[in-house]
């Protein structure tokens, strides 16, 4: 008994682990991909993102052309 003991204790904190490391990295997964679907849908709503770094240049050209459409 001392001799099965000895070799299904360690077996059985393998598996424990493994089976801990699978949930950790399948819940890890599902944040990812639903952190993913709400920047895509993100990104669906504000018209397909926008570039952060326009130059004064390109905005002043967007709002005039704006302001002539609105006319």
């Amino acid at each position: 008994m001392n001799g099965a003991a000895q070799i299904t204790l360690p077996v059985l904190g393998i598996v424990a682990v493994a089976a801990v490391t699978f949930y950790a990295v399948s819940f890890m997964e599902i944040r990812e991909k639903s952190f993913r679907d709400l920047d895509e849908a993100e990104d669906k709503e504000s018209g397909g993102g926008f570039r952060s770094s326009a130059s004064s240049r390109e905005r002043r050209a967007r709002r005039k052309a704006e302001k002539e459409a609105r006319k």
